[in-house]
Formats: structure tokens, sequence, C-alpha cells
């Protein structure tokens, strides 16, 4: 993500926030005379990670302000595993009825070209609702390993092949990911240590398990401030705003590396598009909410909060360029 558009992103959440938000109710369809009665009982909302991962924690935020929305409880249900796909495989075969969300990230995107054979297809079995927000990574590591800075931990690396180790929310993550083209940059060799979900990864480098981690910003920044895990570089093109202090990755020595996440809304394909449309409505009016937006930037999210057809052809584009990637670096996960 350049720095501009990173720019006209805050720019826009800033319109956002300061846009009224009276209308704290569900859209109702277009056609005349008919009445949208959704949702009537407890929404679903799948995160295919582990509670404390950065998708757990934009779930969570996100449901808390769909239920005063919906006037029904919203339950975040984790379900991690096989890099994502076990919670992507559930969301599936759920009902196209409204009542089961799944947070899409980066890692579905990836999958498509990462594995051989899926019991989903994420263009296929699911229809876009919102890309939420957006954020780069932050390459930390434990206190323990004797590296200030990326040029260090290449320099370590490279005189210890494979020695090193680096954790991941699992094969086909976006913290895999993240490592893997770090890897294939700099030219080093560090040893993938894959855990269930981002919540296990992170406190495998909190605890000293592994050494380097490729983390959420959002999730990471606690023990950044704790001094638990100590800081090298952020992974977006440019400095960050609201972290101005710490390098990217990029400035280094490594121009074209740059890596991020982002996280969404789908719901399971044939799902009525008054519903979409109604579940799109409620969805911008939470990333609207001054309490909901200003908790997601603190966290270092920047919230997108798209329509459709834009969420859409952004996944569509993504599993592109990633199976561009996955070929490059000669990446699988079967």
């Amino acid at each position: 993500m350049t720095n501009e558009t990173l720019s006209r992103r805050l720019r826009a959440l800033v319109a956002l926030v300061g846009a009224s938000c009276a209308a704290w109710a569900v859209a109702q369809p277009a056609t005349p005379g008919t009445a949208l009665t959704y949702p009537q009982k407890v929404v679903r909302y799948i995160v295919p990670s582990s509670a404390g991962s950065g998708a757990d924690v934009v779930a969570r935020i996100v449901a808390s302000g769909l239920t005063p929305v919906f006037n029904q409880q919203v339950i975040v249900e984790n379900r991690a595993g096989a890099g994502g796909n076990i919670g992507a495989e559930v969301a599936a075969k759920a009902p196209a009825d409204g009542y089961t969300l799944l947070q899409i990230t980066l890692t579905q995107a990836l999958n498509a070209s990462l594995y051989r054979k899926l019991n989903y297809d994420v263009l296929r079995d699911f229809v876009p609702v919102s890309q939420l927000v957006v954020t780069p990574s932050m390459v930390v590591v434990h206190p323990t390993l004797p590296v200030k800075s990326i040029p260090e931990l290449v320099k370590l690396a490279k005189a210890r092949p494979g020695e090193i180790n680096y954790a991941s929310a699992g094969t086909g993550t976006p913290t895999f990911l993240a490592a893997e083209l770090f890897k294939g940059t700099a030219g080093v060799n560090l040893t993938h240590v894959p855990y269930k979900g981002g919540g296990e990864a992170q406190t495998s480098i909190v605890s000293g398990e592994t050494s380097v981690y490729f983390a959420s910003i959002g999730t990471v920044l606690p023990f950044v401030k704790q001094g638990k895990v100590r800081p090298l570089a952020v992974t977006s093109e440019k400095r960050l705003p609201f972290l101005p202090d710490y390098p990217t990755v990029a400035e280094t020595g490594y121009p074209e590396y740059r890596a991020g996440n982002w996280y969404g809304v789908m719901v399971p394909a044939k799902t009525p598009v008054e519903i979409v449309t109604a579940l799109h409505a409620a969805l911008k009016t939470v990333v609207a909410n001054p309490a909901v937006a200003g908790r997601l930037v603190e966290l270092g999210f920047v919230v997108i909060g798209d329509r459709p057809d834009e969420f859409g052809a952004h996944i569509r584009a993504e599993i592109a360029a990633l199976a561009k990637i996955v070929k490059q670096l000669n990446l699988s996960a079967d």
C-alpha cells in the first residue's frame, strides 16, 4: 500500500467517522411493498483463526458493533486450523440465509493457489459483502535473539542458516507469506514453525518458543510496548503515520518488499441479494461508528468499508496476484 493510498483511506475514515451515525437500523430491501425481517435470531460470525489473532480481534470489534445494529446477538465462532480452511469450509456449507458470516482474509485468496485441492472455492461458494480493514505487518523478534534491525537479522540468519525459526499462524496465512517473501527477498534460510492460529503463534514469540514473527500490528503492539518482543520494522511500502519511528523493511535495503493483510466479510453463495444489501448497510454503519472505527485505528488498522462489487474485484485481483507469488517462490501446502 502506498503512502498516498494510506493517506486517502485515512481521510476517508475521518469522513466516515464525521458522518451521521443515526441510522442504527438495517437497510430495507428496494422492492416496494415488502419488509425485510432479517435478522430474527442470533448471527454466527465464523473466524477461521484462533482467539487472539488479527482476524479474531477485528471480528470481535465488528461483532460488538453489529449486535445493537441488528438488535440480535452476533456471536464470534473461532474455527482455526488447516491454514484457515477449516472455518471457510464450515461457512461454505452453512445455509445461505444471512445467519452465517465468514471473516475472510488474504489467507483464503492465497490458499486458492497454495493448495492443489480445497473443499471450497472462495469465488464460487461465497458472496462478498465488504472489506472491513487493511493492515501491514510488523517484524518482531524475541528479545533473546541478538538483533535490533533487519540488516542484523539477515546477517545472523546467513551465519546460521536454518537455525533461526519463525512462527506463523499456519501455512497459507499472511504471517507465513510475509516470512516466505522475506526469505526469498533477503536470501536467508529461516525454519518455519506453523501454529493452529495467530493467537498461538503470537504466544510462541512472546514466550521465546520461536524467534521471529511477522505479526499483525493490531495484536502485537501491546507486547511491543511491554518489551516482551523487539520490533525491527513494518512491512508497508512507506512508514506508517501512526508509527513514524518504525522503519520499513523496504528502506532497510529491500525496496521491493512489502506485505500485509486485509479482512472482510463474505456469506454463503445464493444468500438473497436483499440480505447481502442489508448486511452491507449494517457493516457500513458499524465502521462509521466513532467507537468502533476509533478502536480499529488505535490498533493499527485502516478502515475501508467498501461495496460488495468492489470487495469482489479486490478478491479476484488478489487471487491472481498471489498465484504468481506462489509460483515464483515455489510454495505449496500439499
